[in-house]
């Protein structure tokens, strides 16, 4: 809860500057009032609207379901809402406040992998559920996403008002610069160390560190060849594989930790290099 108190106050305090900058006194005011809203809305409804970003529907799928539920009894938590993701690659997500309002979603692609490896990706979610990780990563989505959307104003903002001060104008270009960034770097710092975490976890789970680290290789390497085209970057830290396209930049601040160092320690678990 400390951990999602903080993300509040953080983003929060974002949306606030930009308030400010945008609109001086009266500005951060109205933005006071809009991230009280937008905290609410994240809090109790943040896991639908990612769920709704991906058009992710029930899964009817009684292996799949059935796998969740030993997964989810062997964890002792309540067995998640399970859904499916439309889309050809592999990957998965969980999101929810807490163990007993939780989602894990699939994308369809994950049935091309072997069950060791879908177990292995299951059982990863249900780590981040039963670690708590769920609400301040789907906070942090929507929050950021809100951010990023309030950047987009700001920018053109710059460019359709040419007759604003220069203080006005540097303002506007910190607010295009740095709000995506300051929200990219607090999504990165809540889910690199949560991420070996949740690997450690499902590895103990399973029984089987070797499923999980086949499962993250097969993933990482479609998600490279075929990412993601629909979605948003500001969910990236939510799944297993971040699905999107990067760059020199975007890498740089990217929310996973590298890929090869994931698949070492899970190696290593099996007495492997």
């Amino acid at each position: 809860m400390f951990g999602t108190m903080l993300l509040f106050g953080l983003l929060t305090g974002i949306f606030l500057a930009i308030g400010y900058l945008l609109g001086g006194t009266a500005g951060m005011g109205l933005a006071l009032i809009l991230a009280f809203i937008l905290n609410f809305i994240s809090y109790w409804y943040s896991d639908k609207i990612v769920l709704r970003i991906y058009r992710a529907k029930p899964s009817q799928d009684k292996k799949l379901n059935d796998m969740v539920e030993k997964l989810s009894r062997e964890a002792k938590i309540p067995k998640p809402a399970v859904f499916i993701v439309p889309s050809k690659a592999p990957n998965a997500f969980a999101t929810g406040r807490n163990p007993k309002h939780a989602a894990l979603a699939v994308t369809e692609g994950l049935g091309g992998l072997t069950d060791e490896e879908k177990e292995g990706v299951l059982s990863h979610e249900i780590g981040h559920i039963t670690n708590r990780d769920i609400l301040v990563s789907t906070v942090a989505a929507t929050l950021a996403g809100a951010i990023s959307y309030i950047a987009q104003i700001g920018y053109f903002s710059l460019y359709g008002r040419n007759e604003r001060g220069a203080g006005n104008i540097i303002g506007l270009i910190l607010i295009v610069v740095f709000a995506p960034l300051a929200a990219l770097m607090i999504r990165m710092a809540i889910s690199r160390s949560r991420e070996y975490r949740a690997d450690r976890y499902g590895a103990v789970l399973t029984k089987n560190p070797k499923g999980l680290a086949s499962a993250l290789r097969k993933i990482s390497a479609i998600a490279q060849q075929h990412p993601m085209e629909g979605g948003s970057n500001a969910t990236s830290h939510l799944w297993i594989v971040n699905p999107f396209r990067g760059n020199a930049f975007t890498n740089m601040f990217s929310t996973h930790p590298p890929m090869e160092q994931r698949i070492r320690r899970l190696m290593a678990m099996e007495g492997q290099d």
